[in-house]
């Protein structure tokens, strides 16, 4: 089976994630650039948003880009049909099921790669068209599922016949190794290239990703049916405790209303939701997109040595 640089003809098998309220034209174009795939998140954009970020984007790049529909917008059907009408080179779906849009996609001659979180919703976009799917375990940032990539990955592997691409708990070579090794084509990557320089997340938020220890993230909504991953400060803990008390969803609610605007423009590292995998505490400094996948990849080949050189001496 093809790497996923080969699928989609970019220089590394990695896909950044589209984060909402993140991922922009320009932040896409630059991911790009330095050899992914770029990906402008739609959460929090409008049509004609997501129209000015594709337009920006290949102003500021030839290379393929991707855009991330979330199937839960309001206007989802409107993004998706512009992602057609534009003929991105790839889309990628969350929360739920993209089998009514996938035949548009296709006859524009952009390549599919829903999100899932598990080998049920794998078998059936599969069967709907997708080209890929992107199985995204616990360890991301942002909404999460409940299964942790290492186990998700080959389940979904060995549910299909179309390519699998990891995605949660990837920030190293040897991470990306090992989901390979699992049954993968390639990784999404999100929490790491919030720390490139080209990233439009406030410096405060940066700081708080270089800062982050092992063990820095919590999951908060589980209760309430929407886990999402954060950096533990007052915000996740005052949620956590509130889900404890019994509170309302309609309370939860307004304690998280603007949070994620609030981390991402203001860079309010108390109050606002800092999105971010649990790889956060493996971060160690703010460099450009190139640096940190040209990084990634020479770890890559170290940790394939490495494996290649235990492997000689294991017992057949």
């Amino acid at each position: 089976m093809k790497l996923l640089s080969e699928i989609l003809g970019i220089k590394y098998p990695i896909i950044q994630g589209g984060m909402a309220q993140i991922a922009t034209g320009r932040f896409a174009a630059a991911v790009s650039n330095a050899g992914a795939l770029g990906v402008i998140g739609t959460g929090g954009f409008s049509p004609e948003d997501l129209r000015r970020h594709i337009r920006e984007a290949r102003e500021l790049t030839d290379k393929p880009f991707g855009v991330n529909i979330l199937l839960l917008h309001p206007e989802a059907r409107e993004l998706a049909e512009i992602a057609a009408r534009e003929r991105v080179s790839a889309v990628t779906t969350g929360a739920g099921d993209p089998g009514g849009f996938i035949p548009m996609w296709k006859d524009a001659g952009i390549l599919v790669l829903p999100v899932v979180a598990a080998a049920a919703l794998a078998r059936r976009v599969e069967r709907g068209g997708a080209d890929a799917v992107i199985a995204e375990g616990t360890e991301s940032g942002g909404h999460v599922g409940e299964t942790a990539t290492m186990a998700l990955v080959p389940s979904v592997a060995a549910a299909v016949d179309i390519p699998v691409i990891a995605a949660g708990g990837i920030a190293s070579g040897a991470q990306l190794l090992a989901a390979l090794a699992l049954g993968a084509v390639g990784a999404q990557i999100g929490t790491l290239f919030l720390v490139s320089e080209e990233c439009p997340i406030h410096e405060n938020y940066k700081k708080a990703l270089v800062e982050a220890r092992d063990g820095g993230t919590t999951v908060t909504g589980r209760g309430a049916g929407v886990p999402v991953r954060v950096l533990k400060n007052r915000m996740a803990r005052d949620y956590i405790k509130l889900e404890k008390d019994g509170a309302e969803r309609e309370e939860l609610e307004r304690l998280t209303l603007g949070s994620l605007r609030r981390a991402v423009r203001d860079g309010d590292t108390n109050g606002g939701s800092l999105m971010a995998g649990q790889v956060a505490g493996q971060l160690t400094g703010v460099r450009p997109a190139a640096q940190l996948l040209d990084a990634l990849m020479r770890e890559y080949d170290a940790a394939r040595r490495r494996v290649s050189e235990i492997s000689e001496a294991m017992p057949v």
